[in-house]
């Protein structure tokens, strides 16, 4: 049978690498968004505190160093590209570039385990408008399904929270408090996407994993932007950590489960604000490691890759819900305003009609 792809493409969120990117790079991630200008200066302050350099970048660079060992080792012939959405690489240039080198079809990996507009059909619209700038030579791209229920994410999520706790003692590992986090988005995104759905479930199972019950683990959000007056998802880590101090919780284990790199988010929401006020609080803090490059993680991405060549029959996934679709229904994840999109109708598949609602 003939291999179906002969690329793998990495659509990722991009990051400054240098202090006169951090600027520009923000008003990409920002245009046409209700973000106060104060706002966007406070955030280029974090970017600044570690030198004006994302580490999102480099972080995707193992990411591609790892699977390509991966690929290698179980005989996956695939080239990898990758383009970002604010800053380079960026998508419209890799597509060019895949389109020179005569890539035909590929298949997408979002770095977002989650739905929503912004985790997904925003890079499916990222694709159509990168495709529709190089023209008809552009390969037609498909993605990967969403993974929050994949055993080995869940897995390698458990190892990593299991190895932030090492330390601690048997009484205090028992005494413990899980806090899970992600990236808070509007409630209105929320309502409609599965975002919330699949996180509770994420954190569930790997909660299960380490033998914490319900009442011993909670999912909360950080990184909250946009117009103070507008309700986005709570609550926050930093009220959180202030509830489990009234309550006389000592030790809490914070677990960036919504992320899937340690980068500015992790590194200043949670490494600086979050860490010194549970410092003030008295509180006994550790934060895990999100997956990044950890082994079972990369064998992940294999495995949803082999899924689409042919070469794996079983789609796993474990806990209330099955795997996820291949192919997205077309208002799946929708943006909640009615902002205009490049494609009314999208899906998982690029469709090959050559039609301007392209799908993908």
């Amino acid at each position: 049978m003939n291999q179906p792809y002969d690329a793998l493409l990495i659509v990722s969120f991009g990051g400054p690498d240098r202090p006169e990117d951090v600027l520009p790079f923000l008003e990409n991630v920002l245009r046409g968004k209700p973000v106060p200008r104060e706002r966007m200066l406070e955030v280029a302050e974090h970017y600044y505190h570690f030198g004006g350099k994302s580490p999102i970048n480099d972080q995707v660079r193992e990411l591609i160093s790892a699977l390509k060992i991966e690929f290698q080792k179980s005989g996956i012939d695939l080239p990898i590209y990758w383009g970002n959405r604010n800053w380079h690489p960026m998508l419209t240039d890799t597509v060019r570039e895949m389109a020179e080198q005569g890539v035909q079809r590929a298949l997408a990996f979002f770095t977002s385990g989650y739905s929503c507009y912004s985790g997904c059909r925003q890079y499916r619209e990222n694709i159509i408008a990168a495709r529709e700038a190089v023209g008809p030579s552009a390969p037609l791209i498909e993605k990967t399904r969403m993974f929050y229920n994949h055993p080995l994410f869940i897995e390698a999520n458990a190892d990593r929270l299991r190895t932030a706790i090492s330390a601690w003692s048997d009484e205090e590992r028992q005494q413990a408090h899980l806090t899970f986090t992600a990236h808070s988005i509007p409630m209105s995104m929320a309502d409609r996407s599965n975002y919330t759905l699949q996180l509770t479930e994420t954190c569930r199972l790997i909660a299960n994993a380490l033998g914490f019950e319900r009442d011993r683990w909670s999912l909360v959000y950080q990184s909250r932007s946009g117009r103070p007056q507008d309700p986005w998802l709570e609550p926050d880590i930093l009220d959180h950590l202030k509830s489990l101090n009234e309550r006389n919780i000592r030790n809490v284990a914070v677990a960036p489960v919504g992320f899937l790199s340690d980068h500015m988010e992790v590194l200043y929401d949670l490494d600086e604000e979050a860490s010194l006020l549970a410092k003030q609080l008295g509180l006994n803090f550790v934060r895990s490691g999100t997956v990044g490059t950890h082994p079972q993680f990369i064998s992940m991405i294999r495995e949803l890759v082999e899924e689409r060549i042919g070469r794996r029959s079983c789609r796993q996934a474990i806990g209330h819900f099955g795997p996820s679709h291949d192919v997205c229904p077309p208002h799946c994840c929708e943006y909640p305003t009615g902002r205009p999109t490049a494609a009314a109708n999208i899906s998982s598949r690029d469709g090959s009609n050559g039609s301007t609602a392209r799908q993908i």
